[in-house]
């Protein structure tokens, strides 16, 4: 229990601790670090969905389709995963359109409505793209203790730290501009921290969830996936690739890549 406690918690923390760099850098983060930290989470977040969700999903498939003939069982072994993913990258698709909010890194509204601050929508957007994370921590949380996937505890801390390691530098693009923008440090602080509060929400909604979610279990993991890409694809790559420095951002999806595979590898 302790060990799900705080697996559920660390996500939260690489929030806080993001957010925490207004009490130890002057000025905005620079163009070289936010560059860097971008390509990171990406490659965390890209390496967490391959190896933590799609293809445990496609492996809960494959094992309860063992009975069918070869081809029946590869199709069925493939669709939860693909339909999952879809519907993933869809749901987060129609939230962004349907939200206002800010992408990161920019000054365009976008949504249905646009009369909120810069901030206010920034913060908004990475809320939003908060809460699936949340639901991928708990979902891999789900299957380890069900004991019926192919996902151990450890695996499943290593997603949650993952997804930490990505929360940091969100953290730090809430709370670095409200300082520069003349708000306290503790203020700063606090709103930064608190766009990480949905993650451990959604978490425990998918844990209490459990029971019934156990089914559809391959579908919410490949579903955590796609969400997770569309954040990738859509927020932290094209910034992380507009504009100077854009080598920075490769360098650092690399090391993040690589460092979550080891992670999950090593800890599943």
């Amino acid at each position: 229990m302790a060990t799900l406690i705080i697996g559920l918690l660390i996500p939260l923390l690489g929030t806080m601790l993001g957010s925490a760099f207004v009490f130890f850098m002057k000025d905005e983060m620079s163009a070289r670090l936010q560059k860097t930290l971008l390509g990171f989470a990406s490659g965390v977040m890209v390496a967490a969905s391959v190896w933590s969700l799609l293809i445990p999903a496609i492996e809960m498939a494959s094992a309860s389709n063992s009975q069918l003939s070869t081809f029946n069982s590869q199709l069925s072994t493939v669709v939860p995963a693909a339909f999952g993913f879809l519907l993933g990258m869809g749901f987060l698709l129609m939230i962004d359109e349907l939200t206002p909010h800010l992408h990161i890194g920019t000054d365009k509204p976008e949504g249905m409505r646009s009369h909120l601050s810069r901030t206010a929508m920034l913060a908004l957007a990475v809320t939003i793209h908060n809460l699936p994370e949340g639901m991928a921590v708990g979902v891999v949380f789900a299957g380890a203790e069900s004991g019926i996937s192919n996902i151990s505890l450890a695996s499943a801390v290593a997603v949650a730290l993952g997804i930490a390691i990505q929360n940091v530098p969100e953290g730090a693009i809430i709370s670095m501009p409200m300082r520069a923008a003349g708000n306290s440090k503790w203020k700063s602080f606090v709103i930064g921290s608190l766009s990480g509060a949905v993650e451990p929400v959604g978490a425990v909604a998918v844990l209490l969830l459990a029971s019934l979610l156990m089914p559809v279990l391959p579908y919410m993991l490949a579903f955590a996936a796609g969400a997770m890409f569309y954040v990738v694809v859509e927020e932290l790559i094209p910034e992380a690739n507009e504009g100077e420095h854009s080598n920075l951002s490769t360098i650092g999806f690399a090391i993040g890549f690589v460092l979550m595979m080891v992670l999950d590898v090593v800890m599943g």
